[in-house]
């Protein structure tokens, strides 16, 4: 029981971060995202990638 709480709160905190991780990109400036290769159309990717590593 304590290793599905355990992995249900991991899971929580990684949505949370993919979600913050993707707002941050897409409310990007674009000059700001454009200088470091960023397009936000990107940012479900990018997130995914940076978070969950895929």
């Amino acid at each position: 029981m304590t290793d599905l709480l355990t992995r249900i709160q991991t899971r929580l905190r990684q949505r949370a971060a993919y979600a913050r991780t993707r707002k941050a990109l897409r409310d990007m400036p674009l000059d700001v995202a454009i200088d470091l290769d960023i397009y936000p159309l990107h940012a479900d990717r990018l997130a995914a990638e940076a978070v969950y590593g895929r």
